[in-house]
């Protein structure tokens, strides 16, 4: 399968650089509701069978253009939502305490899944909800799926299944909105990411270092 990981578009939270993890969610800004509509062409090329979005808002408004385009239902489901930020909810990311949820999630990429976010879930339930939507769309016989989810989710999702992305890479690339990651793979098989941001990635089996970016 193609799985199409797509960051939402711009929201009000995003400008301000909160930690705003919790449903609903805000809506997008004008600039993200711009994003949103490029989204079908920037994705004129991909054979998409199935679109999901999470349970926040701002993903279904992001998914409405390219549902439209494609005639495609949007499948709205929970284990795509954004990684919890618990008791750093709405905190600035730039702080101190705001950094202390990346370094969280990247924890659980990195292995230490029974770690929890402070007053939040663990890496393993955080995982588990993810890999239960790519499972189902998987199981569903769709060759390319698109999901419109979260950044942190998206990164930290990538970094631990994806044999030739590393947690070192995936830390050092935040994902803009409506950035894309293109990995290919199944559930059972294991997965390699393609491209992130339009940029190749090198799989595992083609040497050179892992996850090292080649465009």
């Amino acid at each position: 399968m193609r799985l199409l990981l797509v960051r939402h578009g711009q929201t009000p939270s995003n400008v301000d650089g909160l930690l705003d993890t919790a449903l609903p969610g805000p809506g997008l800004t004008p600039l993200g509701r711009a994003q949103a509509a490029a989204l079908p062409g920037a994705l004129a090329g991909e054979g998409i069978d199935a679109l999901y979005a999470s349970t926040l808002v701002r993903t279904q408004q992001t998914a409405a253009p390219l549902a439209a385009a494609r005639g495609l239902e949007v499948l709205v489901r929970d284990g795509i939502r954004e990684l919890s930020a618990g008791d750093l909810e709405m905190l600035p990311g730039h702080t101190p305490e705001g950094r202390r949820y990346l370094r969280t999630a990247f924890a659980w990429a990195s292995g230490d899944t029974a770690l929890r976010m402070p007053g939040g879930e663990s890496g393993a339930a955080a995982l588990a909800r993810y890999d239960a939507v790519v499972a189902e769309a998987a199981a569903s016989g769709a060759r390319t799926v698109a999901m419109i989810s979260h950044g942190a989710a998206i990164r930290v999702w990538t970094a631990a299944r994806a044999a030739n992305v590393d947690v070192t890479f995936a830390a050092a690339r935040p994902l803009e909105n409506t950035g894309v990651i293109i990995l290919e793979g199944t559930p059972s098989d294991g997965w390699k990411a393609l491209s992130w941001e339009g940029a190749a990635v090198t799989p595992a089996d083609e040497g050179g270092p892992t996850g090292e970016a080649l465009g």
